[in-house]
């Protein structure tokens, strides 16, 4: 029979062949790591392409040359090395030590900006009666009741930057998580977008209040500004945010709260502050 081997029983046989196919595969499997597919980069990314680094990047970032910087100073060399031609947004980062996986560790709050953000949020509101009013003349963008509700839910209508509701109406946006969730839209309690007071909320909104939140590495990001602001209302804003995060510590939290305070620009580096930046504006 083609294919037998003389003298060798039937097991002996298969185990001779399995061991031939075992090498054949071992071979195969070597030759894919000498000779990766064609298109697996494609696939998982351009490795050659996204280790590119523009000469501007790398020129901002060779500026920042000291360990930790105060706050003014932080300001005035993201200022210094802007190279976009648009106003870039002026971002805080701050890394804390807490542990997000525990509720009773979470950090999460709401401050005005005294300065806003250089930009009017688009807001909504879900409301009835008198409050659906009460919120137009206060300047809200999107006043409606239940057919805001069910435009947003069909048609995945998210044409604004703040979404408030009354607590009456919180029976019906609970259908909008789904929608509203991922895009940190939904009303809450906690951050005041669930509110009888659906004026002051909408004036607050408009005035340049926003959010703060410790996601899952336990980094806080929050815009303070245009990179066009005066210097001093950067820092202004700047040591609001960093003021109302230090009052947030969850009792929780053992060992050093803030671990690290970053400033960046859209298109500019990271500068590292000074530990006594926090220090000062939790003072405040």
């Amino acid at each position: 029979m083609s294919g037998e081997i003389p003298g060798l029983s039937s097991a002996l046989r298969f185990l001779y062949l399995f061991k031939c196919l075992l090498r054949q595969l071992n071979i195969a499997k070597a030759a894919g790591r000498r000779y990766p597919a064609k298109g697996l980069a494609e696939t998982v990314g351009d490795e050659g392409r996204m280790g590119k680094v523009s000469k501007n990047i790398v020129k901002a970032r060779a500026a920042v040359v000291k360990p930790a910087y105060a706050l003014s100073e932080a300001v005035d060399l993201l200022k210094q090395v802007k190279y976009a031609k648009f106003d870039e947004t002026v971002d805080l980062t701050m890394r804390l030590g807490v542990d997000t996986r525990h509720a009773d560790q979470m950090v999460r709050g709401t401050v005005v900006l005294p300065h806003g953000l250089g930009k009017t949020k688009t807001v909504a509101v879900i409301a009835s009666g008198d409050r659906q009013k009460e919120a137009t003349e206060a300047g809200a963008d999107f006043v409606g009741g239940e057919e805001m509700v069910e435009k947003i839910q069909k048609e995945n209508w998210t044409a604004f930057d703040a979404l408030i509701a009354t607590p009456d109406m919180m029976k019906v946006v609970g259908r909008l998580g789904k929608v509203l969730g991922p895009k940190g839209l939904m009303p809450n309690p906690k951050t005041g977008t669930v509110t009888m007071d659906v004026a002051a909320a909408v004036k607050e909104i408009k005035a340049g209040k926003v959010e703060f939140r410790a996601d899952k590495t336990s980094l806080v990001h929050v815009p303070v500004g245009k990179l066009s602001f005066d210097a001093q209302k950067l820092i202004d804003n700047a040591t609001t945010v960093i003021g109302a995060v230090v009052r947030h510590k969850p009792s929780a939290a053992k060992g050093k709260y803030i671990k690290g305070v970053y400033l960046s620009s859209s298109m500019g580096p990271g500068v590292p502050l000074d530990s006594a930046v926090a220090d000062a504006a939790g003072k405040h």
